[in-house]
């Protein structure tokens, strides 16, 4: 059920909506006449594979998504072209049909299905559930006997039925009552197939088309028609003979060498036939009557979309599906009224009237002005009454009343507290006592959404939509308000906050949230509004000479390119590169794509490996120079006019609860390469600041891992101080500790940190450039030398799969529903999950406590120095002439003291006049 929000404002007043009409659960037009609509599955899905390019959906855990995509889009688009009232989808299964044990030969020959596309069809019928349509598979019989069931139900009870199928086959289906979609090209060519059509294209009727397919075979079904007989000749006797029974009344009669042709393959024929006819009569699972389209489950399809990472496609899947059912009157929201307060003594006397231990909701309205979106008004929300303090014409005594209370220790709720936190402190104003961020809640209640926009989240939880600006969107309520709607604006997602707050307080409870929500995220977002205010110094004239110095190697890769091959070509063009690479050169072909062979990064380096030739060695340099430059540009146009750069955090992104660096990111900067160090040296120690001060723990992972597992090996190494993977190589090599080579330990550091993260044999040996079986022999030593990680190991896995979820040291939840998948891919995907997941997700928590209890103490000690950085593991801070030893001493505390594990956190620290000097 769909609620909507109703308003009561002082200058307008709208009633909730009545309950709506019945007549459509979809709200799509309702049709005189059932229509069934019957999709092919497997058909459509390949279809769908084809004609979406593989690498254009992937999400960011590996899985491909084009024929989950395509195959979505096409049935949306059916669905608004054809106004089903019912839909079903029809599937095979893997298993053997009746068809393939009378003739072993059927279907064979087949492509073997592409890599990608498995695991798709499980996603799909996800995507079905989602969207409350249902699916059939029979064991024994093809989608094309349930497709023919479910037609021949629907023309007998007076419906019309159309079928979408890439099979043939389908066409001995149509009648007056029953059509049949045909695509040709892709998923977006789709015309339907009358009686006309087929009659028209093959020259006999619909009914009689089986029988032509039985003369002239199907390739696609890997049955060999009669030699020497073509469809026109077929067609020409079936229609003079009456059918396939009349042709073989008269096989005398029929004369020359197709007619000697016929009668020595009478029994392939009779055979084509037997197969190729679809059966009418199945007992299938669902009745016609429980294929009625309904509303979609909005919070199944927004969980799943947000895993499949379709943001466009939802929007379009929900535009579809147009306005969804009401609630009666009395169980719709009523939005409290608002009053623009123009005096102190007004906003005193709203504040006295509220409880106080009730949640005010704080909703602030801001513009751009200089460094950022400074405060314009603040709404407070409470869930009877609400207010506005306009603060462009707010006096001195009005705004003091509303800065003490903003600073107060009541109760508060905000969306994006972060936000509200910068635009009012440009305003000269803080605010404090916040209770819950409803973006933040979210989040640690399903981390792996992708979006936390308010709205949706309303609609996902609350069943609730709502209007968003002036804009009137499909399904919401259009307020008619004759007001300046940016103050109604507020008060509505105020009042949402309030109402999701309510929603979320018992589930982060049973969740174990409440306490991270409380103790880590909330009190973080104030740290991180400061360092983002703050931001960080830029040379400029460092910046311009880096820009220059990229640009130039980019173009003289470029020349080099050229130079090897005797002209010019597009290297951004992969049609112009294939033609170079494989027809020009010669080179070994890459792997195949749609579009030809894949000239993608991974490919051309194993090529350049395989080779050596001169042109992929320029332009893989060409592409390292340009993606360089690129960062370079985006980091030059991200200065602000204060000369500093303001990276923007985000705590709600990253799954496993890692902040989020973006506009710039600055936590895609190459690492150990000599580029990125140049990027570095571009950030600067300010003026009148003594230095930049770079603190990062050592393998805070492996010690994480050490923690966890309890590997008594690894716990002794820490406690004894040894280099971990040198005293790993040790034991593992079964050398003395000064005799693991640099090989031996880079080896053992790859193992190490691949094996937390679902590394295979497989793997390992592709990364370390040797055997499959030095490699399954490696990780076997390991495991017989540290068996408390391999223990650990499995059993995490299979301690997820009992609770559903994995869990940090903190307790921070992330939940994996597909640890129970019956699709291998899709599985082994969570199970890698739930293998790096607490590691990943504790080192987060870990150096989240840092930032909390560094920043608590600098101001406790009331220091001048400033935390202005957090990239993966490492805190950049700048330094106050005189308080470097203080601020080098609390820092390496606070941060060695984040959290108690069982061995000791060792902390690193660097100073210099640019980040890059500052590194160690």
């Amino acid at each position: 059920m769909m609620t909507r929000l109703a308003l009561v404002s002082d200058s307008a007043k709208t009633a909730p909506l009545s309950k709506a009409s019945a007549t459509s659960k979809s709200g799509l037009d309702a049709c005189p006449t059932p229509r069934l609509l019957v999709l092919d599955g497997h058909s459509m899905a390949f279809r769908a594979f084809y004609a979406m390019p593989v690498d254009k959906f992937v999400t960011q855990s590996g899985q491909y998504t084009n024929a989950v995509h395509g195959f979505t889009a096409m049935l949306l688009t059916m669905i608004r072209q054809q106004k089903p009232t019912h839909v079903v989808v029809a599937f095979d299964l893997d298993t053997p049909t009746f068809r393939s044990l009378e003739y072993t030969e059927y279907k064979g020959g087949r492509n073997k299905t592409p890599e990608e596309f498995h695991g798709q069809i499980d996603l799909i019928i996800k995507v079905m559930e989602a969207m409350k349509i249902p699916t059939i598979s029979v064991d024994g019989f093809e989608a094309d006997d349930i497709i023919a069931t479910l037609s021949t139900q629907g023309e007998a009870a007076g419906w019309d039925v159309v079928v979408v199928s890439g099979d043939r086959d389908a066409f001995q289906l149509i009648t007056e009552k029953v059509s049949v979609l045909y695509p040709k090209k892709g998923i977006s060519d789709i015309p339907p197939m009358d009686a006309a059509a087929v009659e028209a294209k093959y020259f006999v009727s619909p009914e009689r088309y089986s029988d032509l397919a039985a003369l002239v075979g199907e390739t696609a079904d890997n049955l060999p028609g009669v030699p020497g007989v073509g469809p026109k000749t077929a067609a020409k006797w079936i229609n003079l003979y009456g059918g396939l029974e009349g042709i073989f009344e008269n096989l005398d009669a029929i004369g020359g060498k197709v007619g000697e042709s016929l009668r020595a393959h009478v029994d392939d024929v009779k055979r084509n036939r037997r197969l190729n006819h679809l059966l009418r009569d199945m007992d299938l699972p669902v009745a016609i009557e429980d294929t009625l389209l309904q509303s979609p489950d909005r919070e199944a399809v927004e969980e799943l979309f947000d895993s499949l990472e379709f943001n466009q496609l939802r929007k379009r899947l929900f535009d579809t599906f147009g306005e969804e059912e009401t609630v009666d009157a009395g169980e719709a929201h009523q939005i409290p009224a608002h009053e623009v307060l123009a005096e102190a003594s007004a906003l005193e006397s709203w504040l006295a009237a509220t409880p106080a231990k009730e949640s005010v909701a704080v909703e602030v309205l801001s513009h751009k002005a200089g460094l950022a979106q400074e405060a314009t008004a603040v709404a407070l929300v409470r869930a009877d009454s609400a207010v506005v303090v306009d603060l462009s014409g707010a006096d001195d005594e009005l705004e003091c009343v509303l800065a003490a209370w903003l600073v107060s220790d009541a109760p508060k709720v905000a969306h994006e507290y972060k936000d509200a936190l910068k635009a009012l402190s440009l305003r000269g104003l803080w605010l404090t006592g916040v209770v819950d961020d409803t973006a933040l809640s979210g989040y640690l209640i399903q981390p792996d959404r992708r979006s936390y926009e308010l709205a949706e989240l309303s609609q996902v939880h609350l069943k609730t939509g709502f209007n968003t600006g002036n804009s009137i969107e499909s399904g919401q309520l259009d307020l008619g308000l004759e007001e300046d709607t940016k103050f109604v604006d507020a008060v509505q997602r105020g009042y949402v906050a309030l109402l999701l707050s309510a929603h979320f307080a018992p589930i982060l409870q049973e969740r174990g949230a409440a306490k991270l929500l409380r103790d880590m995220e909330l009190p973080l977002a104030a740290v991180l509004a400061q360092m983002e205010l703050t931001g960080i110094d830029v040379s400029q004239e460092r910046l311009a000479t880096l820009l220059a110095d990229f640009t130039a190697a980019m173009n003289s890769a470029q020349q080099g390119a050229f130079a090897a091959i005797g002209h010019e070509v597009n290297l951004g063009s992969p049609k112009q590169l294939q033609e170079v690479l494989f027809e020009e050169l010669g080179l070994p072909k890459t792997k195949k794509i749609k579009t030809g062979f894949t000239t993608d990064a991974a490919s051309l380096k194993t090529l350049l490996e395989k080779t050596g030739h001169e042109f992929l060695a320029q332009l893989m340099a060409h592409r390292e120079a340009s993606k360089l430059k690129q960062m370079v540009e985006t980091l030059k146009k991200s200065v602000a006019e204060d000369g500093r750069i303001h990276t923007t955090y985000a705590q709600n992104v990253a799954a496993t609860g890692r902040l989020s660096s973006n506009n710039p990111n600055l936590q895609n900067i190459p690492i150990r390469t000599e580029e990125g160090r140049r990027v570095r040296d571009i950030f600067v120690v300010s003026e009148g600041y003594e230095c930049l001060l770079a603190a990062d723990y050592s393998q805070i992972e492996m010690r994480i891992m050490a923690h966890l597992s309890g590997d008594a090996g690894l716990i002794q190494a820490y406690a004894e101080g040894e280099d971990l993977h040198r005293y790993v190589g040790s034991h593992v090599f079964e050398v003395a500790p000064e005799e693991v080579t640099s090989a031996m330990r880079s080896k053992v550091k790859a193992m190490s940190y691949g094996l937390a993260y679902g590394l295979t044999s497989f793997g390992l040996s592709k990364q370390l450039e040797i055997s499959v079986d030095e490699a399954r022999t490696l990780i076997k030593d390991y495991f017989d030398r540290f068996g408390g990680v391999r223990d650990y190991l499995r059993g995490v896995v299979e301690q997820a799969r009992v609770d559903g979820y994995t869990s940090t040291i903190e307790g921070r939840r992330r939940y994996l529903p597909d640890l129970s998948s019956t699709d291998r891919q899709l599985r082994e995907l969570a199970e890698r999950i739930a293998l790096n997941s607490p590691i990943q997700g504790s080192a987060a928590d870990i150096i989240k406590h840092a930032m909390l209890g560094v920043s608590k103490e600098l101001t406790s000690q009331g220091l001048k120095s400033r935390m202005l950085l957090q990239v993966h593991d490492e805190l950049i801070l700048e330094v106050w002439p005189g308080e470097l030893e203080s601020v080098k001493a609390l820092v390496i505390k606070q941060m060695g003291a984040a959290a108690e594990l069982t061995v000791p956190l060792e902390v690193q620290v660097g100073l210099g006049a640019s980040w890059n000097d500052a590194g160690h």
